[in-house]
């Protein structure tokens, strides 16, 4: 896995509130099971540098745990391209304030490898798949 990267393009950012309880927000998030019922599957335990994969409909991802503070953040270094994928999770009485953040994005021209395409549509097909597909069924999952 390349090192964070700081490219030009800005990082994909979502915050939502989930009517659900932070600490059900946590383990949906920072269990094996949990993020397989609502992103990919995954071979993911909650240890810092742990190194674990996510089964994409691409194919395999390497990934390796970065940042683990229950129940409030947690970050993991994601594929080849330097990517890094936060959670951060604030309590607010007996909601939960949730916050995706997608870094690591490279100049918007380069290509990925692997893909064919650039930076910069990429990007934009991940932040669409986040805020429309992923963080919807992270809040069904949990209740929200």
């Amino acid at each position: 896995m390349k090192g964070n990267k700081q490219g030009t393009l800005p990082d994909i950012r979502h915050t939502t509130i989930f009517n659900a309880p932070i600490q059900k927000v946590w383990e949906a998030v920072s269990t094996s099971e949990g993020i397989a019922a609502w992103f990919m599957p995954n071979d993911f335990q909650p240890k810092l540098e742990h190194e674990f994969t996510l089964h994409s409909p691409y194919g395999p991802s390497r990934c390796k745990v970065t940042e683990l503070d229950p129940p409030h953040r947690l970050a993991f270094a994601w594929g080849e391209e330097g990517w890094l994928v936060t959670f951060e999770l604030k309590e607010l009485e007996d909601k939960t304030q949730f916050t995706l953040i997608h870094s690591g994005w490279g100049e918007p021209e380069e290509i990925i490898a692997g893909t064919g395409e650039k930076h910069s549509v990429v990007r934009n097909k991940m932040d669409h798949g986040w805020e429309a597909a992923v963080i919807p069924r992270l809040g069904k999952y949990v209740g929200a």
